[in-house]
């Protein structure tokens, strides 16, 4: 948002929601009040469209974005909390049986503690990790289970090596998108929905993911 608009970002929550998730998992970087061209918009507006995904039995858990701390995080944290999501920083929460979601804090804005989200995760618990920004991906242990990321729009204007100049991130293209695994350890980059800066998205359409997580055979 803004760029999105209310109506879309409404029927992103109802096609995750017709999915019948377990649990839900929220990449942050809800509002950009950088945005160019782009009016304000409401906080509580804008959150209250996510309401239809409180049905997953297993929860909606939550990490904030840079462009949320600059925005106003609190007050995004709080419209959040009325619709069911728990916004994790440096923490972590059970999701049901078993699993267990911990997530960092913005690594950019706020630094990212991986140690201290894992502090509270049983040792034989399966884990997953929410991080806005997939850089912390190099320091994150092997006992997380997988680690889910936004922060980079899968490059939004993804034209190949005119691109690269211009992902937000320190490894250049190597935690772009997608599916990354790297020494056994698991990373899904989602490339969202809404756009930076600039309303423009070319080779990259926006995203809602559905991912199936198996125990291993």
């Amino acid at each position: 948002m803004p760029h999105v608009g209310l109506d879309a970002v409404e029927r992103a929550a109802e096609t995750l929601a017709a999915e019948r998730p377990d649990v839900v998992c929220l990449l942050g970087d809800f509002i950009d009040r950088r945005a160019v061209f782009a009016r304000p918009i409401a906080t509580d507006a804008l959150i209250a469209r996510l309401a239809p995904l409180a049905e997953a039995p297993r929860g909606i858990f939550v990490v904030l974005g840079n462009h949320d701390w600059y925005a106003g995080a609190r007050q995004i944290a709080d419209a959040l909390d009325k619709v069911g999501g728990t916004v994790l920083e440096d923490s972590a929460a059970p999701a049901g049986d078993q699993l267990w979601i911990a997530g960092v804090g913005d690594y950019r804005v706020r630094g990212a503690r991986v140690d201290r989200a894992l502090m509270p995760v049983p040792e034989d618990a399966p884990a997953l990790l929410l991080s806005h920004d997939p850089d912390v991906f190099p320091s994150v242990p092997g006992r997380f289970n997988l680690t889910l990321s936004g922060h980079t729009h899968g490059g939004q204007v993804a034209i190949p090596v005119l691109r690269r100049p211009f992902v937000p991130s320190r490894y250049g293209e190597r935690y772009l998108y997608g599916h990354v695994v790297q020494d056994g350890r698991h990373l899904y980059v989602s490339s969202g929905v809404g756009t930076s800066g600039l309303p423009v998205r070319f080779l990259r359409p926006p995203e809602v993911v559905s991912l199936t997580l198996r125990a291993p055979s």
